[in-house]
């Protein structure tokens, strides 16, 4: 499918002195840490900054949702009006990132296309979903959205990349291509670097990207023949990808397809990754129970699974997981599973004992370290899930579409996206 992942017209600080405070991470990382979004706020200061232009999921439930949406909205208008901005028409950046343990993480920033898209269970866009799309997480976003003059997204893209034609290409020239920014990311983030791609790298990317978006190149690396082509899949942002289609589908509906404003937001700004890069690694992520009695849990936990031959031990065989109760990790097992992946047989737990007990609550962690010192407390129970082979993300989609939510992270809590590059989601005068 052509023209899935092109150009876009990218924002960025005018100042190189700006980026340090300017760049946050991922709004939903962290959300049991205030610490380190207090943190943040100090570093930032008074500066212009993402933080001012986002909504840290840390702390959500006391926030009026409706004036935050406002209050952002407005702080992107002072932006613009201020000239905080310069643009880079047509663009596309090659981004190079800096990770603790060495590595570097390259992606292509573009924007994607909506009407390649959709996020409805069973649908086979060329963009798929990778994780199953929860109805009640989507008005907040939508409703951001609305108030909204620009995106900063956290999105990254997939590409099953397995001969690494695609991103790799373009950074081997990147001494080539002109760096428009490089600074160090705060709170131990790494260091990054922003390459813009010139005529001709943009004119190889593009060709690649047609090609390996083929019917043909489809079926040759997964033997699937006359059926809808898998390009590219959502790595992160499942979420914020699926309320900017909602949003494009309201501005369609109450302006038309061919309007100027349903254009304006019809592409979505995103980086684009290789599955198969050395530097990108897969992680689970984890579960806490909070406001609940371990013992009945684990007696509620008993029942649920009562038919799939529940044991604990680690010397069981069958499907398993890690539970931490009353300060005691317990390895386990089900013999005979629900669900093809650990993570879906224990959600599926996790949802009904939820609906059962509103006065519970649950908590997504990133990390085994951060999971255990929150698993402490006798009134919560920790679960520690395995991990999934990236090998497997396109394989397992395409034959039984969307994961269960949180199935897995790109990298650790502070590997994921920050943000940093902005573009228009309204008509511009």
């Amino acid at each position: 499918m052509k023209n899935l992942f092109v150009p876009a017209d990218i924002l960025l600080p005018k100042e190189d002195a700006l980026y340090p405070a300017w760049s946050v991470i991922a709004c939903d990382q962290f959300t049991s840490d205030p610490e380190y979004w207090e943190r943040v706020r100090k570093n930032v200061g008074d500066s212009p900054s993402t933080l001012h232009l986002i909504c840290p999921e840390c702390g959500l439930e006391s926030v009026d949702l409706a004036q935050k949406g406002k209050e952002i909205g407005q702080n992107m208008r002072v932006y613009l009006a201020d000239d905080v901005f310069k643009r880079l028409p047509d663009a596309m950046i090659l981004v190079c990132r800096s990770l603790e343990d060495g590595q570097i993480r390259e992606g292509i920033v573009g924007r994607v296309d909506l009407e390649a898209y959709d996020y409805q269970k069973g649908a086979k866009p060329a963009v798929r979903a990778t994780e199953e799309t929860v109805a009640s997480r989507l008005p907040a976003r939508v409703q951001m959205r609305r108030e909204a003059a620009m995106e900063l997204p956290h999105l990254l893209l997939l590409a099953d990349d397995r001969e690494k034609s695609l991103i790799e290409q373009i950074s081997a020239r990147k001494a080539e291509l002109e760096m428009i920014y490089d600074f160090d990311l705060m709170e131990e983030g790494g260091h990054i670097s922003g390459y813009l791609l010139d005529d001709e790298a943009k004119k190889t990317f593009l060709s690649g990207l047609d090609d390996f978006s083929s019917a043909a190149a489809f079926e040759a690396r997964y033997g699937r023949k006359n059926e809808p082509v898998m390009a590219l899949a959502v790595g992160d942002g499942n979420h914020s990808l699926a309320a900017a289609k909602q949003y494009y589908e309201e501005k369609k509906q109450q302006y038309g397809a061919e309007s100027k404003e349903a254009a304006a937001c019809r592409f979505v700004l995103a980086e684009l990754e290789n599955l198969h890069s050395d530097a990108l690694q897969f992680a689970p992520i984890h579960r806490v129970m909070f406001g609940v009695s371990p013992e009945e849990l684990r007696k509620e936990m008993a029942l649920f699974f009562a038919e799939n031959g529940l044991r604990e031990g680690a010397s069981c065989s069958g499907q398993q997981f890690e539970m931490i109760a009353d300060g005691v990790q317990t390895t386990v097992t089900l013999e005979n599973p629900p669900h093809l992946l650990a993570v879906g047989s224990l959600q599926a737990f996790l949802d009904d004992y939820l609906k059962k007990h509103p006065e519970a609550e649950i908590d997504y962690i990133h990390g085994e370290e951060e999971t255990v010192l929150l698993s402490k407390g006798s009134d919560r129970v920790g679960f520690l899930l395995p991990n999934m082979k990236k090998e497997d993300l396109f394989p397992t989609v395409l034959a039984y579409g969307s994961l269960p939510r949180k199935t897995f992270s790109m990298g650790h809590a502070r590997e994921k996206r920050y943000y940093l590059e902005a573009a228009m989601i309204v008509p511009e005068e």
